[in-house]
């Protein structure tokens, strides 16, 4: 493959561009509070009723506990079969047309229709994220790295808050289209899966070839085996074994605060459609600012410095949400989360990057262990979130719990050395 040429570069970041949308618009901003609008407070599962919004969190964390299986596997592919595009291709098909079927839920009539479906449209999602990332060491000399990924994350953010601004004309100017809100809010998700998979042409046409799609046992245990290699070396090294297990906690709270927040809003809140939209509009543009503030914390003092920081402000941040009981507190609730959410992301790989072994050539295995942590992470947040709601009652509990797991984060925290690596 040709090194950075511009025409390939700029194909692979449409990549981001196009996918993004289903995080951004479906993930976040609207498909949870449709679904917990449509759908009725109590649901019957086996002999018992369950919250929808418990449900809805189970359902992200069975998404992710399925994901965290897959991802060795599908690492090990990227690595190792010469079928990227294939697979990158299936997952993009997969999880499009899962989206364009999110317009057929309307509601209990066919409640997990909507929710399996939305299980499946995450997977797909998951899955092409492995094969587009594996491409960026193709594609662009190493030197190149940081700036060709941060034009993916540009094309992504640009985009996907570009589509969301279109869904939010549509929604909210919907009685002038003549359509109903719950239309309006449906056909968000029929134009996600054509984002998607229209964009992703542009990436599919400039992109090489490549193989059949093919899977070989061998590749399948490649990947577990690099992540059994990292975790051999990681438990005799002390300094990356807390930082890591640090990461693991906080990213449990992280995670689950930017997946179920706006269930929180609509359900606790009654916040409608257009009010939830404006509220990921706030979150992303302060995030921004957010990363680069904290970036400069870092500068001024030490990355550990700037987490504490952070960290502290999450612990903040759920124990104020308990008591919140008006839009007007929970936007500006939203301003701080913004600010640290784009900051803990990017200061902690950032961070992961300086305690991981200077002298290894295996970056992308550390990473691969790094994002199996996040993915497992999300698995045991949401499905805590939900526990906690299903046991005592109320989301406003499960963000108190959320808060215990900063504390544990930051109790790691302590004696991490957030310095280059010598061995």
């Amino acid at each position: 493959m040709e090194l950075n040429s511009k025409r390939i570069i700029n194909g692979w970041a449409f990549f981001d561009w196009a996918n993004s949308a289903y995080a951004l618009v479906i993930m976040v901003a609207i498909f949870p509070a449709y679904f917990l609008a449509v759908t009725s407070d109590e649901v019957p599962l086996g002999n018992t009723m369950v919250s929808n919004s418990v449900l809805y969190a189970y359902s992200i964390s069975f998404a992710y506990m399925v994901i965290v299986f897959m991802s060795p596997i599908l690492s090990g592919i990227a690595d190792y079969s010469n079928s990227k595009k294939q697979f990158l291709k299936f997952f993009t098909y997969f999880g499009g047309f899962c989206c364009l079927a999110l317009f057929f839920f309307t509601g209990d009539e066919n409640f997990w229709f909507g929710l399996i479906t939305s299980v499946f449209a995450a997977i797909g999602f998951a899955g092409s994220l492995v094969f587009y990332n594996a491409y960026l060491p193709e594609i662009t000399s190493e030197e190149n790295f940081d700036r060709v990924s941060a034009k993916g994350f540009s094309y992504g953010y640009i985009g996907s808050v570009l589509l969301l601004i279109i869904n939010l004309a549509v929604i909210q100017f919907h009685a002038k289209l003549n359509i109903d809100q719950g239309l309006a809010t449906r056909l968000s998700f029929l134009s996600v899966g054509l984002w998607w998979m229209g964009f992703a042409q542009i990436t599919f046409r400039r992109l090489p070839q490549g193989g059949k799609l093919s899977i070989n046992r061998s590749y399948i245990a490649k990947g577990y085996q690099e992540l059994k290699q990292v975790w051999i070396f990681i438990k005799h090294k002390a300094n990356i074994k807390r930082f890591l297990l640090s990461f693991f906690f906080y990213s449990m709270g992280v995670q689950t605060v930017i997946l179920l927040a706006s269930s929180f809003a609509e359900k606790e809140l009654q916040f409608e459609t257009t009010e939830l939209i404006l509220l990921i509009l706030i979150l992303q543009l302060v995030a921004i600012g957010g990363a680069y503030l904290f970036a400069w914390v870092s500068k001024k003092t030490t990355n550990k410095i700037s987490i504490f920081i952070m960290l502290s402000i999450w612990v903040g941040i759920c124990v104020t949400a308990y008591f919140v009981n008006t839009s007007e507190q929970f936007y500006l609730l939203a301003i701080l989360v913004g600010m640290v959410m784009g900051g803990i992301q990017s200061i902690s790989r950032s961070s992961y990057s300086k305690v991981i072994p200077k002298k290894t050539t295996d970056h992308a295995s550390y990473f691969s262990f790094y994002e199996v942590l996040e993915k497992l992470g999300i698995v045991i947040g949401t499905a805590s979130f939900g526990l906690i709601e299903h046991l005592s009652g109320g989301m406003r509990n499960s963000i108190l719990v959320l808060a215990a797991f900063f504390l544990i984060g930051m109790f790691f925290m302590r004696k991490v050395d957030i310095v280059d690596s010598d061995y």
